[in-house]
């Protein structure tokens, strides 16, 4: 299979198709504001400080944009406009993402999504997060649709700088970094005050994801596949919790795949995502091929979901069946 094209970042993945609800996607502008605005106003982050009802909490493993437009239609009657806080859907920035994405594909616009860490959400610390990169017709362009740029970022978070320094950092620099002495590993991860939700297994998780979304598989943050089972890096409640759920017993390629040997398939992919990132073509090819020539490298029919909110299945992601 061969790299991405900006063809293939303009149509639709399982993930990003809105299924019945294209029409709604076509009638949203399609320019940061009106994105942000859109996004935001459907889904509130589940770790906003808001009391959640039981529906919501379910909402955050709403995998499929068709499932959340699903959800946000459903309660409100339309995408657009007002609603009370019982009416939106409980997410993350990964759902703001998905939405924008999905909204930017529907109108044939290149764009696909970034994992990484923001060094902007918390104070002196990284945070796991997910934003919009965007074709403009020369340049792959980086966006937050969940800030709003008059709060006054010291940036434009509608064109959010790349490289040594920048306010957002893919997880492949950020695992570099850790593996280079430059970047303390304590300093990424979900928030400063779970630090067992972070560190350096943590971040070469996140390399992982950052291949699946930049090739449009746009799991969840708390989806696991591959050498992320052998669960050796997660809390010890969630280890028992993965096992009960079958977790080490899927059957699945690259499950007992030696630490070494992960940092290392880490390292290759961490260096090929920032080369293509610069432009490297043939990089780009050795990624794709890297990773979908490889069954332990990339989700197949199933996946272990640990949601931080609704306890642990295997999802199948075929059948569409498990968590949402």
């Amino acid at each position: 299979m061969p790299a991405p094209t900006l063809a293939d970042y303009a149509s639709h993945s399982p993930y990003s198709d809105p299924g019945r609800h294209r029409d709604l996607l076509a009638a949203v502008e399609p320019d940061p504001a009106t994105l942000r605005t859109v996004a935001c106003g459907a889904v509130v982050h589940y770790r906003s400080g808001v009391d959640l009802t039981p529906e919501q909490r379910a909402d955050i493993d709403r995998r499929w944009l068709a499932a959340i437009l699903d959800g946000a239609v459903g309660r409100a009657g339309s995408l657009a406009g007002p609603r009370s806080p019982e009416q939106t859907l409980a997410g993350c920035c990964r759902d703001h993402t998905l939405l924008a994405v999905g909204t930017l594909r529907t109108h044939g616009i290149p764009a696909r999504s970034r994992v990484g860490f923001a060094g902007y959400l918390a104070t002196s610390f990284h945070a796991d997060h997910v934003i919009v990169e965007q074709w403009d017709g020369t340049r792959w362009r980086r966006s937050d649709p969940e800030l709003d740029p008059a709060d006054g970022w010291g940036f434009d978070p509608t064109d959010i700088p790349a490289g040594p320094g920048a306010p957002f950092v893919t997880a492949a620099e950020a695992w570099l970094a850790i593996r280079g002495g430059t970047a303390d590993p304590a300093g990424f991860g979900v928030g400063p005050d779970m630090p067992e939700l972070g560190g350096r297994d943590f971040v070469r998780d996140y390399v992982l994801r950052e291949v699946a979304h930049r090739h449009r598989d746009e799991l969840l943050l708390w989806d696991f596949w591959g050498p992320m089972l052998g669960l050796g890096g997660l809390p010890p409640a969630l280890q028992e919790q993965a096992r009960a759920a079958g977790g080490e017993g899927l059957g699945l390629p690259g499950a007992d795949l030696p630490g070494a040997e992960y940092d290392a398939i880490a390292d290759e992919f961490a260096y090929l995502l920032i080369a293509a990132d610069s432009g490297d073509e043939v990089a780009a090819e050795e990624l794709a091929e890297l990773y979908v020539g490889d069954p332990r490298l990339r989700p197949g029919d199933h996946v272990l979901t640990l949601s931080p909110l609704n306890g642990v299945a295997v999802t199948d992601l075929a059948g569409r069946s498990g968590m949402p």
